[in-house]
């Protein structure tokens, strides 16, 4: 009887034994697979979620399709972990819901889902899909620069592009541009070939970098073709931005700027000053009384400061383009309309149209009576 007591004793013990060493060494084995679990599961889910994940690896760590296809993905304010782990099957993202939930649960992540949109991909695997979903930060973010802006106005859109780029790093790298392009002068700044138009730029894009996309874009406009209208025209490529940063300023009705193009070009050629507010507004810079980097309207003071951007005073082109013109209005400098106009002055009906003029008194009569 006493044997029989001894080897029941035993058995128990043994089995006491595995159950102790169970409840220790599965989660330890689960957590060298996928990570320190949530403390505050307890001992018993600790220990079932901890023989599903290791017995379901594959599921986890097992791509749906190692080939990868892309697929956008949006989780919406209130959708419940369920919901979302059913959609993320029916993408084909995933390869088994339970378990998926499980991992989420045993990481603590189930309660740090992110509503958002997401790009995710087959070809990642069910551990990778739990991570992306706890930040739905875009990896890309949405840049643009608008027609017409200078530097310090695309540096002041900066702070709430999502891109990690102080003002002062972007008008450093302007200033500084770090590509050899054959049309930029030495020494000087990338003002005026800061192509606008909408970018989408990894986040992580730096200052040089950005400066970089934006020269390469504008050098794929410039083409052949492009270069010999400027050389027609009498200009160099750098001289070619120059005007069409001016046309882009003056003009607010995208079709005139072959007309303002053709007026600009006619008083060059004639030795007459180009007499543009556009290159005053420069000049003047930031204008706290309006907000704005071009003062409107203009004082006979403005118009009298003696700056070398100032085409009331001085003859031929300023130093530098004031703007970044886009492609239109460096067409418009390509391809001029072949007009008599040495003048023009806004409409009187707030269109933003121009009336033009052959002799300065057609320019007088023109104004708003």
């Amino acid at each position: 009887m006493k044997s029989k007591n001894f080897w029941v004793s035993s058995f128990l013990i043994i089995i006491i034994l595995l159950i102790l060493g169970s409840i220790i060494f599965i989660p330890v084995l689960a957590e060298q697979s996928f990570g320190p679990g949530n403390p505050d599961l307890g001992i018993w889910n600790t220990l079932t979620y901890s023989i599903s994940l290791i017995w379901n690896a594959n599921d986890l760590t097992q791509p749906v399709n190692s080939k990868g296809q892309e697929k956008d993905f949006v989780i919406l304010p209130g959708d419940s972990v369920t919901q979302i782990t059913m959609r993320l099957k029916s993408f084909g993202l995933i390869r088994n819901p339970s378990v998926f939930i499980k991992y989420l649960i045993w990481k603590g992540l189930d309660t740090t889902v992110q509503s958002g949109n997401y790009k995710l991909n087959t070809a990642m695997t069910g551990i990778e899909i739990a991570i992306a979903l706890q930040d739905a930060t875009p990896a890309e973010v949405e840049f643009n620069i608008l027609p017409g802006w200078r530097m310090e106005e695309i540096a002041a859109s900066l702070p709430t592009s999502g891109l990690n780029i102080t003002s002062e790093e972007f008008n450093f790298a302007v200033k500084n541009p770090a590509v050899q392009v054959d049309y930029l002068p030495q020494g000087a700044s990338a003002e005026g070939f800061l192509f606008p138009g909408r970018y989408m730029l990894p986040r992580e894009t730096t200052a040089k970098g950005l400066i970089s996309i934006l020269l390469q874009n504008f050098s794929l406009y410039l083409s052949n073709d492009l270069r010999e209208k400027f050389a027609q025209q009498g200009f160099d490529v750098n001289q070619a931005v120059i005007l069409a940063s001016i046309v882009e300023r003056e003009a607010v009705v995208v079709e005139e700027q072959p007309l303002i193009a053709s007026v600009f070009i006619n008083r060059l050629n004639q030795g007459m000053k180009l007499e543009s507010d556009p290159t005053v507004q420069y000049a003047i810079g930031f204008s706290g009384i309006n907000g704005t980097w071009w003062k409107n309207p203009l004082t006979t003071e403005d118009l009298a400061i003696d700056s070398v951007y100032n085409t009331y005073l001085y003859t031929g082109l300023p130093p530098t383009p004031i703007c970044n013109p886009d492609f239109s209005a460096l067409q418009a400098v390509a391809y001029p309309a072949k007009t008599p106009y040495y003048f023009f002055r806004a409409m009187c009906d707030g269109s933003g149209r121009h009336s033009f003029a052959e002799t300065f008194d057609q320019h007088i009569q023109n104004g708003c009576k």
